[in-house]
């Protein structure tokens, strides 16, 4: 199985739009990831997100593209300061690949606990409109298979 850890696009500030929508930039950078996904043939069984509207939307313009059947799906507990451990539980009830769009820190911590089992070291580089794809192995241990940033598409 595969978990696709993609943080939002970049949102317009609180300042701009109390509701922080994407900004322009966010909104292509997000369809350029999905044609970059699409290209490559990956496509998901289920994409969650956290239900704020950068994330909603995020998961919505990825959807179009790669999710198999279905729509994006809002789920609690993967706001930006949730913690990763209760996730990580429901992990398993997800028997394929899957997607989740979030936030910082709760995706950096959540890579960091899923790879080392500690939530606190920094491991990846995320930036908005980032993708880690983490792989487990049949010993049920997760690993880092890639990442791209919108800057790498």
């Amino acid at each position: 199985m595969k978990l696709y850890l993609v943080q939002h696009g970049e949102a317009l500030t609180k300042e701009v739009d109390p509701g922080r929508p994407l900004s322009p930039q966010g909104e292509q950078d997000v369809k350029r990831l999905a044609d970059y996904l699409f290209q490559r043939g990956i496509t998901m069984a289920t994409i969650v997100h956290s239900g704020k509207m950068r994330a909603h939307q995020t998961a919505d313009i990825l959807a179009e593209k790669i999710l198999l059947r279905g729509e994006a799906m809002a789920i609690k507990g993967i706001d930006p300061n949730d913690p990763v451990e209760d996730f990580v539980r429901k992990i398993p009830k997800y028997k394929h690949d899957t997607l989740l769009v979030g936030h910082l820190p709760f995706l950096a911590r959540l890579v960091a606990y899923l790879i080392t089992g500690n939530s606190q070291p920094v491991i990846v580089g995320y930036v908005p409109g980032s993708i880690v794809c983490l792989e487990m192995d049949p010993d049920r241990n997760w690993r880092i298979s890639w990442m791209l940033r919108p800057e790498c598409i």
